[in-house]
């Protein structure tokens, strides 16, 4: 028994803190939250990217954060086709889109928590 509460222990120390929802699961959110939708637009073998999931979005009080204000999406180029018609070849790209569908910002490139807050807070 006790081996089994370590490991069940174990298994959410590696669960990541922010729950990133398909395009689909973060339309209907947006629609009962009015929240920006945050795409995160990423790579499988993108370092930055990797790097940027594991110093920002597995801290929870980052995750905590982002969760307030944004309804967070991850979409692979590898696997799929960005939403809305947007187009870059640049990863991580962040793109912070309202109800409407209209990009309200974009925010290219791997961020520290200090910096990505700051870049962030001002997007309604």
């Amino acid at each position: 028994m006790k081996n089994i509460l370590f490991g069940l222990f174990l298994c959410t120390l590696s669960l990541p803190a922010l729950e990133w929802l398909s395009f689909e699961k973060g339309i209907e959110l947006q629609k009962d939250t009015k929240k920006i939708m945050m795409i995160d637009v990423v790579r499988t073998d993108c370092h930055f990217c990797t790097d940027m999931e594991k110093k920002v979005f597995d801290d929870p009080q980052m995750a905590q954060w982002i969760k307030e204000r944004f309804v967070p999406v991850k979409v692979n180029l590898d696997k799929e086709k960005i939403p809305f018609g947007i187009k870059t070849n640049f990863t991580p790209s962040f793109f912070f889109v309202n109800s409407n569908g209209d990009i309200v910002k974009k925010i290219p490139g791997s961020w520290n928590i200090e910096d990505f807050k700051s870049l962030t807070k001002g997007i309604k």
